[in-house]
């Protein structure tokens, strides 16, 4: 029988990939498609910042429960550089989903305004507002948004993969 992750690995695995779902379709609509009304403009903006610092602690909390809990190796059947392509997507994505609310965070402070998580409790400003380095961050971030679309669809590339065309297992332990 092929292993098969924890009910818990499952289920941040899939709240993860539902909450970086919602980042980009809303970093998308608020980028690309900017509301004209300017309270439900920021209103998008609170929902990315908020759900942006819950990706954060979700991240964290998955990236500690898997060095305490390590995932059994992909099947033997799986050539070895493919479990280098996957592991180092999985670094990557881990690295960039820890990065990016990070600078998201910076970003929005450089611009001046506080981050207040689900409307309830403001994170303190670190840096306060820059005009200098505002755009920069700003740059990074979008640049981070761009590395992370990438990298989703090389994981998701990967999957369809193993699930369609080898039918090797490997999709099955996620499901």
């Amino acid at each position: 029988m092929a292993y098969r992750y924890s009910p818990v690995a499952l289920w941040l695995h899939w709240l993860t990939a539902a909450l970086v779902l919602a980042m980009i379709v809303v970093g998308i609509w608020m980028t690309y498609f900017e509301p004209k009304d300017e309270a439900f403009k920021f209103l998008l903006y609170d929902v990315h910042e908020s759900v942006g610092a819950a990706l954060f602690v979700l991240v964290l909390v998955r990236l500690l429960r898997r060095l305490a809990n390590p995932p059994a190796s992909l099947p033997h059947r799986v050539p070895a550089h493919f479990r280098a392509a996957a592991h180092l997507n999985h670094a990557l994505l881990y690295a960039v989903l820890l990065i990016q609310p990070i600078i998201g965070f910076l970003d929005t402070n450089a611009w001046g305004f506080p981050l207040q998580w689900a409307g309830l409790v403001e994170i303190p400003s670190p840096i306060g507002k820059n005009e200098t380095l505002a755009p920069v961050l700003s740059d990074l971030h979008w640049y981070g948004a761009m590395v992370l679309v990438v990298l989703v669809g090389a994981h998701l590339s990967g999957a369809f993969y193993h699930g369609v065309i080898r039918r090797d297992g490997v999709v099955q332990r996620m499901l």
